[in-house]
């Protein structure tokens, strides 16, 4: 007997729409998570403050703030039942440095354990800080963009990706067709092998757009992780580093040669841009290398590799060899990254 055509595909086709968009309205709702920024009050004297809320799941969250009276390492603060009626409560954790922290003395060591709590009236987080330093707090939500978010490319630039078209590109292997799909705004999203352009380059000015997804119960590497390979050889990592220390394997890195000056990584969901100018290796005419490659990376409008020598390829690339040219790769590491807006410019 023919079954009724709404029964079999067209029911597990609806539950899966159906999940989608619940997933979407729960990122969506995040609130919380991202930049927070004000100032704290203790004794008498207001520091402004920056805030980053580390989203961990089941409505915690990781707090780290950074002001005028701690300099010297970022207060980390472990946020539990921050979501029920917008009251919360923090103590200090570990922290990225060994030593406790809120308040530097005179010898350099950090002391005292406190307590922040308060509640979400109207959009901004105020309450009061317990403990030996005892004081105020008031932070409200903000965001940072890039300045080269939508970037148009010039004239005479190749566009590899505008959001319509996979054309540019092919799976790794140079077989089959690309896997990773179309999505909305403009993007293509990370699924089914790395993928490379099919044109090779060498001196190029690269612009490129990305997005980590929202794994808020995932670390480390497991966290929103890909990764751009200029000439298929050296890598840029791509991962949700936001409110990390900025290593050379987290966002903006250079896979084993330089970490980034400062970590320019934005909370997950929100698009990020790289901006890279990038000189191949020199050879000569029997194929010796007498350059080394030097590149210069644009994270979010801040230079955070400045003409960087690159003395070899990074890991995981298309080949162990140095070449004048190669192409362009997106690396697939299991996690669904989005990428839009990319061309380049060849330079002379």
């Amino acid at each position: 007997m023919r079954r009724p055509w709404w029964t079999l595909g067209f029911l597990a086709a609806l539950l899966a729409s159906i999940m989608a968009t619940l997933c979407t309205a729960q990122r969506a709702v995040d609130q919380y998570m991202g930049d927070w920024q004000g100032t704290v009050t203790v004794g008498g004297k207001e520091q402004p403050v920056a805030v980053f809320m580390i989203p961990l799941g089941n409505g915690r969250y990781e707090m780290k703030c950074v002001s005028e009276f701690n300099k010297r390492v970022p207060v980390l603060y472990d946020v539990r039942g921050f979501l029920r009626n917008g009251e919360f409560r923090a103590v200090d954790a570990v922290p990225l440095d060994v030593s406790r922290v809120l308040a530097p003395t005179d010898n350099g060591v950090v002391v005292d354990v406190s307590l922040w709590s308060g509640k979400l009236v109207d959009g901004t987080l105020q309450g009061t800080i317990a403990g030996k330093i005892k004081g105020t707090f008031k932070l409200t939500k903000t965001q940072r963009t890039s300045p080269t978010l939508g970037q148009k490319p010039p004239a005479g630039a190749i566009v590899l990706f505008d959001g319509k078209s996979l054309e540019a590109w092919q799976p790794r292997s140079g077989k089959g067709k690309v896997q990773w799909r179309l999505v909305g705004g403009d993007a293509m999203e990370v699924k089914g092998g790395d993928i490379v352009t099919k044109e090779s380059f060498g001196d190029i000015k690269l612009h490129l757009e990305f997005r980590t997804p929202y794994m808020p119960t995932s670390f480390g590497q497991a966290r929103g992780n890909s990764g751009v390979y200029i000439q298929g050889r050296y890598e840029i990592q791509v991962l949700d580093s936001y409110g990390l220390a900025g290593l050379d394997n987290e966002c903006g890195g250079i896979y084993k040669v330089a970490a980034p000056a400062v970590n320019m990584c934005f909370p997950p969901l929100q698009w990020q841009t790289y901006d890279i100018t990038f000189y191949a290796p020199r050879f000569d005419a029997q194929g010796r290398k007498v350059a080394n490659a030097r590149i210069t990376v644009v994270h979010n409008g801040v230079t955070i590799h400045d003409n960087l020598e690159l003395p070899g390829i990074t890991p995981g690339g298309i080949s162990k060899k140095e070449a004048p040219t190669g192409p362009l790769l997106l690396q697939d590491h299991g996690n669904p990254v989005q990428y839009r807006n990319i061309w380049l410019v060849k330079l002379k």
